[in-house]
């Protein structure tokens, strides 16, 4: 059976399944306290949180925020998340691909993720320092992955500058 998922924009009752779901996804709670503590920081878009429901049960999140290349305006994704039972279903790439597609519209241009090389291409990804672009830290370049929606258009290169809450 095919799921057709409905993405939207997080709204305050959306908090707790949320959460929920970063605590399903993760071994930790690390990434649901990094939403909660993003929600309070000047990188947070509302826009840009995205849930993914099914029959309107929140099961999947993509969270993009403000993040830097120097000093030029970027976006980070992270984290993406599903309900563990859920997964493997697409809410992943539906929330990721309705917050990408909230991104474009409102004239972003770039956007970064820490994730996994055989995941994250399937949207556009491909690794960061194709444009010189690199982490704040050492990771594999494989990993460190950047879209640009127009090509066209100046892409910033050196060292992303997470939010504070990611604590990087």
């Amino acid at each position: 059976m095919v799921t057709q998922w409905v993405t939207r924009p997080e709204t305050p009752a959306d908090i707790p399944a949320i959460r929920q779901v970063n605590l399903s996804a993760f071994p930790t709670a690390l990434e649901a306290d990094l939403v909660d503590a993003l929600r309070t920081d000047p990188a947070w878009i509302p826009e840009f949180s995205i849930v993914a429901q099914d029959e309107g049960v929140v099961t999947g999140y993509a969270l993009l925020t403000r993040c830097h290349v120097d000093d030029a305006p970027a976006l980070a994704l992270a984290p993406c998340a599903v309900l563990t039972q859920s997964q493997g279903r697409g809410a992943g790439g539906a929330a990721i691909r309705a917050a990408l597609a909230a991104a474009q519209s409102a004239g972003e241009n770039l956007v970064l993720v820490l994730g996994h090389p055989e995941y994250y291409p399937r949207f556009g990804f491909r690794p960061a320092s194709t444009f010189s672009i690199r982490a704040p830290f050492d990771v594999p370049d494989a990993a460190m992955m950047a879209l640009a929606f127009d090509n066209d258009k100046p892409v910033p290169s050196g060292t992303i500058r997470y939010a504070a809450p990611f604590n990087v």
